[in-house]
């Protein structure tokens, strides 16, 4: 269930950097947080002060990454890792509620999207290094400790508590969302007119650019990112991509990803990439996997019965899907 880099589907965007216009300047700075590539873009009066804003950006990320990481081991995350299976862990009320929220989008998913995937255990390989498929028992118990439904929150005490010995949560499907529009918040609350972050293709926007127009992002050709299949205009809202052509393995003619479903332990088939278009980069980053992992047809019918919620699948023939209300401008 591991997310993309930023080049599984690129997502052109239509931003000049440093360009003047009645007093305002599109800003962007790229740089490497929470183990990803970060772009962040802020319309602001002058450079000096679209820097300070970013940095407030970079600060409030970073903030989040020592929250949820699940590598450093003094975050709470780790906390609530190391005492799976022994005993709660109290928590602050920001990680209770984003590990509340997971568990509500993996029930609502019927389990595609799931943060204890950070339980299963590592038989694929996705570095070359495979020559025959895993044995159908050893994908079967790869999948024994995952399960959102042994992730046992107490409201009144504020403590998360995962039930079997070995259980782990992960963010790896969800944190940079969250981390984007957290971020995206807080520059907003400081004035900011306008804006991008984007965290290695899960992406929010709010305001115009410095010019007045609107943000445009780019469903694009995994195989071929010059060939862009439909310009779409972006106001105030987010678009996830998820996907990969790149981390996969082949066995009798058939192509596995390295995005598995946490309910068998199989990785996914027939699709190169997805994009949800919604109001938040969290709520998009989660969707975005999860209609990975349960297919084309699956994977549409389920964001069409979602107010708000639109889909682009790009499968692994290289043709695109839509879900109902997308409108392209093809040019």
């Amino acid at each position: 269930m591991k997310k993309s880099l930023i080049g599984i589907v690129s997502l052109f965007l239509l931003t000049l950097n440093l360009l003047a216009q009645e007093g305002m300047v599109n800003h962007k700075r790229v740089l490497k947080l929470m183990g990803s590539r970060f772009d962040i873009t802020v319309v602001a009066e002058d450079t000096v002060t679209a820097n300070n804003y970013i940095d407030l950006a970079v600060k409030e990320i970073s903030r989040i990454e020592r929250l949820i990481s699940s590598w450093d081991p003094n975050s709470q995350t780790s906390q609530i890792n190391r005492n799976a299976g022994v005993q709660p862990v109290k928590v602050d009320l920001e990680l209770f509620n984003l590990i509340d929220r997971s568990i509500k989008i993996s029930k609502l998913t019927n389990g595609a999207f799931d943060i204890s995937f950070a339980s299963m255990d590592r038989i694929w390989k996705f570095d070359g290094s495979m020559t025959q498929m895993p044995s159908e028992e050893d994908i079967k118990a790869s999948v024994t400790k995952v399960g959102y439904d042994n992730i046992i929150l107490d409201v009144t005490a504020q403590t998360v508590f995962l039930k079997n010995t070995g259980m782990k949560i992960g963010f790896g499907a969800i944190g940079k969302g969250y981390a984007a529009d957290k971020a995206k918040a807080l520059l907003m609350e400081k004035g900011v007119v306008g804006g991008i972050i984007n965290a290695s293709g899960d992406l929010t926007t709010w305001g115009k650019q410095y010019n007045g127009k609107d943000w445009m992002v780019a469903i694009t050709n995994p195989l071929n990112k010059s060939h862009v299949f439909s310009w779409l205009p972006i106001n105030d809202s987010a678009v996830v991509t998820s996907g990969n052509y790149e981390k996969y393995v082949e066995f009798d003619g058939k192509r596995y990803t390295h995005i598995i479903d946490p309910r068998t332990g199989y990785p996914s088939t027939g699709i190169l990439s997805v994009s949800v278009f919604t109001k938040n980069a969290e709520l998009a980053d989660a969707l975005s996997t999860s209609v990975f992992v349960m297919g084309v047809a699956t994977g549409l019918d389920f964001i069409n019965q979602l107010k708000g919620v639109e889909c682009a699948i790009v499968d692994d023939k290289n043709a695109i899907h839509t879900s109902n209300n997308i409108e392209f401008n093809k040019e």
